[in-house]
């Protein structure tokens, strides 16, 4: 999957915002290394710099574009090593103090077996945050398209269904260790024309806009803005609020 980091971006503040407050609930002074896992631009990673400016901060991602957009951006600080790699098979070769993850996990599979073993790699916190959007018109709208006869099998399979489990799961998933888990509805203000469909395109859309070739493409995207116009109407002033929702996981050793 290509990820475009300037369509990630139009929403930034909206994205970077959970994992702001993730990042305020971890209660470690001075770490030796943070690992931040789906860096993506690097946004978030440059904040756990600011945090903890003596700590040794590492960004891994699986998008090349996504870490050229991190190395790129001259802002301060400039000291944090970025690792191309999929997570599903990497393993750090370091010692970890905190492992943070912002809107990463939830895109892989057999989160039984992926918590505990991320969670090994530290030896105090592991922080991560997760939408729980799964039965909001965000990620309906486009599964009903999408189950529709017509479409590319290989579409249906792109689109990302739900991966998180309940939140008695994770304490399965991480025993032994001392859990703050909760979930925060966001009611995000957006700007622009569809911009429900901006949103959704940045992400859970993304895969699925890649296995389309046209008429279909197009026929897709037509399809999921008319029925997120209608999900989601535009105020008075034309703005659009968009509820999202996000889980949240900090478990402590």
């Amino acid at each position: 999957m290509k990820w475009d980091p300037d369509v990630y971006l139009r929403f930034a503040d909206h994205r970077a915002r959970p994992g702001v407050e993730l990042m305020s609930r971890i209660g470690v002074d001075e770490p030796t290394t943070v690992l931040d896992l789906g860096c993506g631009t690097g946004s978030l990673t440059r904040l756990l710099k600011i945090r903890w400016p003596g700590a040794r901060v590492v960004g891994v991602d699986s998008s090349s574009d996504m870490l050229d957009r991190a190395r790129l951006d001259r802002s301060q600080p400039d000291d944090i090593e970025w690792i191309h790699a999929d997570i599903r098979t990497w393993e750090p070769s370091f010692e970890v103090d905190v492992v943070f993850s912002n809107a990463t996990l939830h895109w892989l599979d057999d989160h039984s077996a992926l918590f505990p073993r991320i969670a090994s790699w530290t030896r105090r916190v592991l922080a991560v945050q997760m939408p729980a959007n799964w039965g909001a018109p965000t990620h309906q709208i486009p599964a009903r398209i999408l189950d529709e006869p017509g479409w590319p099998e290989e579409a249906r399979s792109a689109l990302m269904r739900d991966r998180v489990g309940p939140p008695e799961s994770y304490r399965e998933y991480l025993p032994g260790m001392r859990l703050d888990m909760w979930t925060t509805t966001y009611h995000q203000t957006l700007e622009g024309g569809d911009p429900v469909l901006t949103w959704v395109e940045g992400s859970v859309l993304r895969p699925v806009l890649d296995t389309l070739s046209e008429p279909h493409r197009t026929r897709f995207r037509e399809r999921c803005a008319a029925e997120y116009r209608w999900a989601y109407p535009p105020l008075a002033d034309g703005s659009t609020v968009l509820a999202f929702s996000r889980f949240f996981v900090v478990a402590e050793r």
